[in-house]
């Protein structure tokens, strides 16, 4: 797996074996980045169920900020760690190694990127519902093509969604 834009570009990223996390498809995370463009640049980017943390290092290597990591497999988030070392991003990085209901509420962040395990079906309306207040410029999920999120969330607005094989994203905004 590889960065596929901006500073970092070309990249590798190291990734956990076995199917433990399910990194998003190279196609797809461009196609999301061409979306936000320049509007992550200088931004808080929070990458929840963070998995290889390849979409929060994407964000931080198109001019993010900061990239705020919630991941709930220590394992994962040594990997999340490590690919930051790698890379020199550690202070503008934080690596958060819990559930994410347990800190969704305490999360600040201009874009929120949440790609749970796609059978985890009520993780997406617990998290959605938790983000629903939040002052954010977007909230995006990741999900299989057989899952279709609400078009509310309370405040939160389906906008648009992005199709790539077997994934989709679904792009809310504050209405």
């Amino acid at each position: 797996m590889r960065v596929i834009g901006g500073k970092f570009r070309g990249r590798r990223l190291r990734s956990l074996d076995g199917a433990g996390t399910r990194p998003m498809l190279g196609r797809l995370r461009q196609r999301l980045f061409d979306i936000l463009q320049d509007g992550i640049v200088g931004r808080v980017f929070a990458d929840l169920y963070a998995g290889t943390g390849a979409v929060g290092i994407e964000a931080l290597s198109r001019g993010a900020g900061q990239s705020i990591f919630v991941e709930s497999n220590p394992r994962a988030a040594a990997v999340i760690r490590s690919n930051l070392s790698a890379l020199a991003l550690q202070d503008r990085a934080r690596v958060r190694v819990c559930r994410v209901r347990s800190i969704v509420g305490r999360v600040r962040a201009d874009v929120f990127f949440l790609g749970p395990p796609y059978a985890e079906h009520r993780e997406y309306s617990r998290t959605m519902a938790a983000l629903q207040g939040k002052a954010s410029d977007w909230v995006i999920a990741q999900h299989g093509r057989d899952l279709r999120l609400r078009d509310r969330y309370g405040s939160l607005e389906k906008v648009r969604i992005v199709r790539a094989g077997n994934s989709r994203l679904s792009l809310y905004r504050p209405a």
